[in-house]
């Protein structure tokens, strides 16, 4: 919500659009963006070459909803390692790497999710 961008529907779902400084739109709209690419923004749009993208990202809501998952998260974990505070999880854990392999058998697999939930993502 507070990232920068208008909310656009596209396919059902909602997605923020983004343009980056360097994006053909954001050196033909605004002189800064093309002063700092040093394209002087005098010739035109056919003229700037551009170093950047405009898309969609995900629209994920407020900031607030964001926090209380990662709040939630850390608190799983804490419990799960057996943390009491802060200062536990960076003196107590270990952290193991495990193949690519293993990190897809972590996740849900041979299964259709029906319902989403907010702290899960399939990548």
């Amino acid at each position: 919500e507070e990232a920068p961008g208008e909310v656009e529907l596209y396919q059902g779902r909602s997605y923020k659009s983004y343009r980056g400084m360097g994006s053909l739109g954001a050196m033909s709209h605004s002189q800064g963006s093309s002063d700092r690419y040093f394209q002087d923004g005098k010739a035109g749009q056919e003229k700037l070459v551009p170093e950047g993208i405009e898309g969609r990202v995900p629209y994920k809501g407020p900031m607030a909803a964001i926090v209380h998952q990662l709040m939630g998260g850390l608190r799983s974990s804490m419990g799960y390692t057996g943390c009491a505070d802060i200062e536990q999880m960076r003196t107590k854990t270990q952290f193991v790497k495990i193949t690519g392999a293993g990190m897809s058998e972590s996740h849900v697999h041979d299964v259709s999710i029906t319902k989403e939930a907010p702290n899960y993502r399939v990548s």
